[in-house]
């Protein structure tokens, strides 16, 4: 009999700001833990594993009950959960948490082959934190939770291993997680003054799945209360009809060995593109001709895609990266924003994250391009919806154009002077948006005003004249940057430089 070892109720193992590493039973018992630690992959899969305890513990009916039972009523379910479900906590043991035994006759693979930040194969090493190294056990539970959602595509599964009779959906390359997509899918959540109280205000009532539509089965259970016997038994069938079956995917069926951890590819979640997705991604599902997801991009950070985030508080539309207009939905931020702030004043922040993967022959990794990428935006109690929207879709499109134009006028300047100017004037926008990233908390306080156009013009400080002031500031960064770019030392240098210097128009007030 296997010992039961390194329960995760109590056991320290997760990365909290200030403190550490802390349990899943400090998370919900000290309001003090204001926010998660670790990479934003990480925090994303273990806001998601707090959630799916949660709506264990208690999913409210309706908006009324969820009113009814309040942070305090969810910390006082989730710990009687906790005390009746204590034996499904257990890293190891008889039942180990999210992993089954059924697989050990899988080929054991080191832990590094399967961490997605470790440099493995032919893929390079360019900082110290790629190098495989020993881990403890905190550091393998958080493994078997990353494995759940965000594990990459590619070969390092043993897929000879087939649990459910009859079952042909394996080939020798699994699929990438659920929660990552081919290249690495954005997160967003609503974060407020404790981790407890932001999973109180995320969790979702059984009314609000059902107006969701993409989940049959409800809410559905959590895995570790019934785990799933193979890939398409009815437990598994359930996972990839319900909302638990987003929060915890087991898209990997794992099991950890003293020299590294069996794995096999699990259940596999539909995707986006057939119309269904986790709540906390932005989605635009009457895309044509087929679905678009928000993915991210570390040249373009979180905060620059907060209009399409928030494109139902407006006309419901949004620009992807391909410059095209769609209809994006986050549930996850919607249901906060409809159903949340509408009653409860209270200061919070929209947190964005993930990572971007690139992929070659169904094989994913991180290359010098890609990166882990987050970003939180701030929001005050007096919080206006539909107002700022629309008046924040307005200044973010002076931005754009004035980046725009950055990038057109460096590029030019080479163009005098028979260079290629491309990648300078690609380097040029690139450095004015992360200038534009220190002012954007400023234009969100402008654009929650009442009135971004008519206010007062005897009021010196009202929120027209702030708006011209940083319209004016943001100009000043694009002058900057081209000056800085462009050199007018020679005579030709000077002529090109002055015949493509931005200018500041009268219709940029």
């Amino acid at each position: 009999m296997t010992e039961n070892k390194f329960n995760l109720i109590d056991e320290k193992w997760i990365p909290v700001t200030d403190r550490g590493k802390v349990s899943l039973r400090t998370i919900f018992t000290d309001e003090r833990i204001t926010a998660l630690g670790g990479n934003p992959v990480e925090k994303i899969a273990v806001f998601k594993l707090l959630l799916a305890i949660a709506q264990s513990a208690y999913t409210p009916q309706g908006d009324e009950d969820w009113k009814k039972l309040g942070v305090k009523g969810l910390q006082q379910k989730v710990l009687e959960y906790f005390d009746a479900h204590y034996d499904c906590f257990w890293l190891y043991g008889e039942k180990p948490f999210l992993q089954m035994k059924e697989v050990k006759c899988a080929e054991v693979y080191p832990f590094g082959k399967v961490q997605m930040e470790i440099a493995t194969g032919n893929t390079s090493v360019v900082t110290e934190i790629q190098i495989e190294k020993e881990i403890d056990d905190s550091e393998k539970a958080m493994l078997v939770l990353l494995l759940m959602g965000f594990a990459f595509g590619g070969k390092n599964t043993d897929n000879s291993v087939v649990l459910t009779s009859g079952y042909t959906g394996k080939t020798k390359t699994s699929k990438y997680g659920s929660s990552l997509g081919f290249q690495g899918m954005l997160h967003s959540f609503v974060f407020t003054a404790s981790i407890l109280n932001s999973v109180y205000f995320n969790i979702f009532t059984e009314n609000e799945i059902g107006r969701i539509g993409i989940y049959p089965k409800g809410v559905g259970t959590a895995p570790w209360e019934k785990m799933p016997t193979g890939e398409d038994d009815d437990v598994a069938k359930n996972l990839k009809n319900s909302y638990m079956g987003r929060l915890i995917p087991m898209n990997r069926f794992v099991l950890i060995d003293d020299d590294g951890i069996h794995n096999t590819e699990g259940i596999v979640q539909p995707g986006y593109d057939s119309g269904v997705a986790d709540p906390s991604v932005t989605v635009s599902f009457d895309a044509k001709p087929k679905p678009r997801v928000l993915w991210v991009d570390p040249e373009k950070r979180p905060w620059r895609m907060l209009t399409s985030m928030l494109s139902f508080l407006g006309k419901k539309s949004g620009k992807s990266d391909d410059g095209k207009t769609y209809h994006f939905q986050c549930f996850q931020l919607q249901n906060v924003f409809d159903n949340r702030m509408r009653d409860e004043k209270t200061v919070f922040s929209i947190w964005s994250g993930g990572v971007k993967v690139s992929s070659n022959a169904g094989e994913q990794y991180l290359t010098k391009t890609d990166d882990f990428v987050e970003s939180e935006v701030m929001f005050s109690e007096d919080f206006i919806g539909e107002t700022l929207y629309e008046n924040l879709k307005k200044e973010m499109g002076y931005w754009e154009k004035i980046a725009e134009r950055l990038r057109y006028c460096i590029s030019h300047y080479f163009s005098e002077l028979l260079c290629d100017g491309k990648s300078l004037a690609e380097q040029g926008r690139n450095l004015f948006w992360q200038l534009c990233e220190g002012k954007f908390q400023t234009l969100i306080e402008i654009c929650s005003e009442k009135d971004l156009e008519n206010c007062s013009e005897e009021d010196p400080e009202n929120c027209k004249k702030k708006s011209e002031k940083l319209r004016k500031e943001i100009f000043s960064y694009a002058l900057q940057i081209y000056d800085e770019q462009c050199p007018n030392l020679t005579a030709r240098q000077l002529e090109a430089w002055a015949k493509n210097r931005p200018i500041f128009k009268k219709e940029d007030n």
